[in-house]
């Protein structure tokens, strides 16, 4: 963020660890339940099928972060293609929404499995503590710098890293080959659901492009981040998806709820399995925390020096913190106080899968700066696009208020773009 505060560069290493921290978030531990419903035992093929379809965006974002590297990422590729207008204000202001959403289910998820530790009857007043504690950590984190949310994105993510590498490692010599049989695998729609439902597990390698203004050499070092983050964390999740389908039927895995990865390590690791896999997730959920505020702070520095937020989100406020830092931090604050999130957290998906459609469609119309081939860029809007689909139909059968919450969602957010549009323009 050198146009907004920096007391260091950022490393190849610590990009990586930004990506891998964004996409290993509270997903990996809270709705493999939900994904092993609708996958069945081909669960690891919907983390396969969201992995590849995660690759296939990787390649845009990666030919539009060398062209254009700045700390607003995904905000600047969307003014770049779809040029300074409501298209570009409304999703980027959807994008934000997207983020303060993530951070706040991070958070929860955060004090959900630190209530393990030292509780059996956790209250709903200890929750909201610990969950909104665990923000204005990482908020004051972010306000020491870019160089500051790397280095301890690359120390939390080695924690959690290696203890999901422990797991998967031990565990995929005690799975039972008859757990992940064909004849388990639910339809093929389902498992596209699937997919659909754990691409919030993916979204996070965006985050990367944000760090591209503090990098030395971002034209060479972002698409290798890119690359390389997307590539690990495909790798983990298929062996940890695979590992806890062979050790626990689905009923098993649906039943354990929000501790289903957890639970999947008590058969080979016993109950000292299921506290080192509760360390993991929250070294996970907190590094997906900082990650992402990192980012959404990001999307509040460029969205309003563009004007399509008061200026207020720009300006810089202490020790080089902007005021979109804090804005962001409060308005997480009070998703976590006053709304129950539960009904929308497969939206997170739905909403990244469109911003990421909506960069792919705008980057066809600059193709000739960045380079890119036509056909892949194509290939992954259309992917973006039937995966999106296929949740949002899925969603609609059975949980309706989350389709319409989303939606709601949009529609302000281009209300909103329109509202700053005419206030800019001087008409009441």
């Amino acid at each position: 963020m050198s146009n907004i505060s920096s007391n260091s560069r950022v490393s190849l290493l610590a990009a990586i660890a930004i990506g891998i921290g964004g996409m290993i978030g509270a997903g990996i531990f809270s709705i493999l339940g939900v994904v092993a419903q609708a996958s069945g035992a081909a669960m690891w093929l919907s983390f396969l099928i969201g992995g590849v379809i995660a690759l296939f965006s990787t390649y845009s974002y990666a030919k539009l972060g060398a062209k254009f590297p700045t700390a607003g990422g995904a905000v600047e590729f969307l003014v770049r293609g779809w040029g300074r207008g409501a298209m570009s204000g409304g999703i980027n202001l959807f994008m934000w929404i997207g983020y303060i959403i993530s951070i706040a289910l991070y958070a929860q998820g955060f004090s959900a499995y630190c209530m393990t530790f030292f509780t059996n009857a956790p209250t709903l007043f200890l929750s909201k503590s610990i969950a909104c504690g665990i923000v204005v950590f990482f908020m004051i984190i972010n306000m020491l710098g870019a160089g500051s949310v790397g280095k301890a994105e690359v120390v939390i993510v080695a924690i959690k890293v290696s203890i999901l590498l422990l797991f998967a490692g031990v565990g995929l010599f005690f799975i039972q080959p008859e757990n992940l049989a064909i004849s388990a695998w639910s339809g093929i729609d389902n498992i596209f659901f699937g997919a659909g439902v754990l691409f919030i597990g993916y979204e996070g390698f965006g985050l990367i492009t944000n760090a591209a203004a503090d990098m030395d050499s971002p034209t060479t070092m972002l698409p290798k981040a890119l690359y390389l983050s997307v590539l690990i964390v495909i790798a983990i999740y298929l062996a940890v998806s695979i590992t806890v389908i062979g050790n626990l039927s689905i009923s098993e895995i649906y039943s354990s709820g929000d501790f289903a990865l957890a639970q999947a390590a008590k058969p080979f690791l016993g109950e000292i399995g299921f506290k080192l896999i509760a360390i993991a997730a929250l070294f996970s959920t907190a590094s997906a925390i900082n990650a992402t505020l990192f980012g959404a702070a990001n999307v509040c520095y460029m969205v309003a020096r563009d004007g399509e937020l008061p200026k207020v989100f720009a300006r810089t406020e202490w020790r080089g913190a902007t005021g979109g830092l804090f804005i962001t931090t409060l308005l997480v604050l009070i998703f976590i106080l006053f709304f129950d999130l539960a009904g929308v957290t497969m939206m997170g998906s739905g909403a990244f899968l469109l911003i990421y459609a909506a960069v792919n469609a705008g980057h066809l119309r600059i193709l000739s700066q960045t380079g890119a081939r036509k056909s892949l860029i194509i290939t992954s809007l259309m992917l973006c696009l039937v995966l999106f689909c296929t949740l949002e139909v899925y969603t609609f059968h059975h949980s309706p208020v989350a389709v319409y919450t989303m939606m709601a969602l949009l529609i302000m957010s281009f209300a909103i773009e329109r509202m700053l549009y005419f206030k800019r323009q001087g008409v009441s």
